[in-house]
């Protein structure tokens, strides 16, 4: 197994022993604020949103013109009183990709850290070796201040979380260290609270306070010890979703957590939480653990969430909802609604369009039948439950280590849905069919997940070099606009925001990109 592919799935598996859901008692309560804490070691310099409680270098090739962005609705952020990126993909639904305009003309503007790479060690059951930089999915986080200020949050192969300022790449704060590698991508309180919630290879995910000298540890929960039966490893690569006041999270541990929050403020001011996971469920069941020859069965995607349903898929191809209205509302009842099995590894996050169907790209590494007959990427409707199918689109052309399939998660807009195969392939396809319109060849494996914003699709491959195409004929082969070498894999997707681009690489860097003109 490649290093990238070994620091995601091979760790300390286990054999399951009970197939059970643990749904403890859910505890009322909770105090609502709205407060946006950035560059905490900076108190005159807090950006707030609005509270009723608190006051508050390489080179660049253009080969066409930039297009005409045409007006459409588009999806919207989950954070609403203040502009920026707070989650993989933006909102509950996987949809938002940021916003404009794309730079046309870009240049990188800085590299984090001006020298040296973001690098540690980590050991699994094969051997110990040296990760740099970011990985699947290391979407950064992007929230915007007042005055412009702009800050970035992102976790590398360092072990650490890195907050910076968007426009210079300086440490607005001082790096968290865990334990191990931080790895897959983050969230920001979407509400404005000054929490960070992100987990690690070290076991833990976090609640991190950010109105401290120092982010600052509020709650950690253990992969290990807080289900009854880790199945398979203890990493924490999905980018948990906030909905209301409650968490939700897949774990590698092969369990889905619903987690009671009760934010609020102490008499200083100070952020607090008081968690309790309210609800427990095993992302696998019998029947799946029946049809594989192994037990991977990890939950590595961010969960989606629509009306009341939240939606994840595991490494066993599992795809599931759940009805979460009534936990949401302090019962203790939650439903299975959903259920369809991909036959293969499916750690890409599920997609929800604005009209309740559900996009699941897949791998193919098992060559199991049910993956010929479903294909790797698929159209579903929920409402469906028995025959949910309505179309797939087979990605077998085989890339890294002899895969098919698809690691980067599906994009939404307009009549197109984008993929980016592990062969290299970028493909664009009819949402409403399924039919292939055109595709293109990169450099593989193109794990980063495809952003079309503005009628211009940005896609990093493992060449080392970000893509930007001309997408304003959603039909045609579309044209390159730009392209720009950062010099190593890009593996992560990236955030776009304010005329700029930040992503990392796996060569050990984080990048601040603007425009030329700017």
């Amino acid at each position: 197994m490649s290093p990238r592919r070994r620091a995601r799935h091979a760790a300390r598996p286990r054999v399951p022993i009970v197939l059970a859901a643990a749904i403890p008692a859910v505890v009322l309560g909770g105090v609502l604020a709205w407060r946006l804490e950035l560059w905490p070691v900076a108190r005159e310099d807090a950006l707030a949103a609005p509270s009723p409680s608190m006051p508050s270098q390489t080179t660049a090739t253009a080969t066409s013109p930039p297009p005409t962005p045409s007006p459409a609705p588009s999806p919207q952020p989950a954070n609403t009183a203040f502009e920026g990126i707070t989650t993989f993909r933006g909102n509950q639904t996987r949809t938002y990709y940021g916003s404009g305009p794309v730079p046309m003309h870009p240049r990188i503007a800085w590299r984090f850290p001006p020298d040296g790479s973001l690098c540690s060690t980590s050991t699994d059951q094969h051997d110990a070796r040296e990760w740099c930089g970011t990985g699947w999915t290391g979407q950064p986080n992007v929230l915007v201040g007042e005055h412009g200020k702009i800050e970035v949050r992102i976790n590398a192969y360092d072990g650490a979380y890195h907050f910076l300022n968007g426009r210079t790449g300086e440490q607005v704060r001082p790096s968290f260290q865990t334990g191990d590698l931080a790895k897959g991508s983050a969230s920001s309180d979407p509400d404005g609270y000054p929490l960070y919630y992100a987990g690690s290879r070290d076991n833990l995910l976090r609640v991190i306070a950010l109105d401290r000298p120092e982010p600052t540890a509020l709650w950690v929960l253990n992969a290990e010890t807080s289900v009854p039966n880790p199945v398979w490893n203890n990493d924490w690569d999905g980018a948990p979703l906030v909905v209301g006041d409650y968490l939700l999270e897949g774990g590698e541990n092969s369990w889905f957590y619903v987690i009671r929050l009760h934010r609020g403020y102490d008499e200083r001011g100070r952020v607090t939480v008081h968690p309790k996971v309210v609800l427990t469920v095993p992302g696998f069941d019998d029947e799946l653990l029946a049809s594989l020859p192994d037990s991977n069965v990890s939950i590595e995607s961010s969960v989606a969430f629509r009306d009341g349903v939240a939606y994840f898929a595991n490494s066993g191809g599992l795809v599931q909802g759940w009805d979460l209205s009534r936990v949401l509302r302090g019962e203790s009842k939650a439903e299975r609604v959903f259920r369809f099995w991909t036959g293969e590894d499916t750690d890409a996050s599920v997609v929800i369009d604005e009209d309740g169907f559900l996009y699941v790209a897949s791998e193919l590494e098992r060559f199991t039948a049910r993956a010929s007959e479903v294909g790797q990427l698929m159209k579903l409707d929920p409402r469906r439950p028995n025959d949910p199918l309505e179309w797939s689109f087979p990605i077998t052309e085989r890339g890294l280590e002899g895969a098919g399939g698809a690691w980067a998660t599906p994009a939404l807009y307009g009549r197109m849905v984008y993929i980016a195969t592990n062969y290299g392939d970028l493909i664009g396809l009819d949402r409403r069919t399924g039919t292939e319109r055109w595709r293109i060849h990169l450099a593989g494996p193109t794990w980063s997940s495809p952003v079309p914003i503005d009628d211009v699709l940005l896609q990093g491959d493992c060449g080392g070099t970000l893509h930007a195409f001309d997408i304003s004929e959603p039909f045609r082969e579309p044209p390159e606009l730009w392209s720009l070498s950062l010099g190593s894999c890009i593996e992560s997707t990236p955030s776009v925001l304010e005329d700029m681009i930040w992503v990392g690489t796996r060569g050990g860097g984080i990048y601040g990109i603007e425009d030329r003109k700017s």
